[in-house]
């Protein structure tokens, strides 16, 4: 079960990666958790990473791919995978079209998580996150049982400076310029597959769970 999961900011990729995650006992992969680890081993792609990193610039593609090669030859993900944050553009899409036929994988579906831009407005901007452990809470749709506080360790709740309604729409502008092109790239190798997010959260599941047996059969 080699999976991409999609999404614009808010739309709730995170949460149905997790439970993809738990559901099919595949590993989570995401760009952030690829480069730490590579330089936490400190594997010469680990090096270059860091070297980029720690001078707040992008880690260029040729480095990135070669991070995800190593990560997707760990024994973890011989029964699968979920990609999550890469790729990013089709070059890198194409990269690991390339990288995938090398390790003898293939993409079985990329699942986009659908939302209207105006409704991810507003589950951004009433979005809180725990200071301590990182719990997400919603003003609306999940609050804390106390106001400010988080459920799971009591930790103060604070609002990114990101999810502020100022930014939320240029934000998710930018976002969906850029993802616009890949998904087009996946829709045309007819391994898109498009949920409709603004569901409940189990429901959005029942849809992923629908199209992950079809492709998996």
């Amino acid at each position: 079960m080699n999976t991409i999961v999609m999404g614009l900011p808010g739309a709730g990729k995170g949460t149905q990666a997790a439970l993809i995650v738990e559901r099919y006992k595949i590993p989570h992969i995401s760009t952030g958790d690829m480069f730490r680890q590579a330089v936490k081993e400190g594997t010469e792609l680990g090096k270059k990473a860091k070297e980029y990193m720690e001078q707040g610039l992008l880690v260029p593609d040729e480095v990135t791919i070669g991070i995800v090669k190593e990560r997707l030859s760990k024994p973890d993900t011989a029964r699968g995978f979920l990609l999550d944050g890469f790729p990013r553009t089709t070059r890198q899409a194409k990269a690991l079209d390339d990288t995938l036929v090398e390790l003898g994988k293939k993409l079985d579906a990329v699942i986009h998580i659908e939302v209207p831009l105006e409704l991810l407005v507003t589950r951004l901007t009433g979005r809180r996150i725990c200071k301590e452990c990182g719990a997400t809470y919603h003003i609306t749709f999940n609050p804390p049982k106390k106001e400010g506080i988080c459920d799971r360790c009591g930790g103060e709740l604070y609002q990114r400076a990101d999810d502020k309604e100022e930014t939320v729409a240029k934000r998710l502008q930018v976002n969906l310029e850029q993802t616009t092109p890949l998904l087009h790239y996946y829709e045309e190798k007819g391994i898109l597959h498009n949920i409709d997010g603004k569901k409940e959260i189990e429901e959005v599941f029942q849809m992923v769970e629908t199209v992950l047996r079809g492709v998996h059969q």
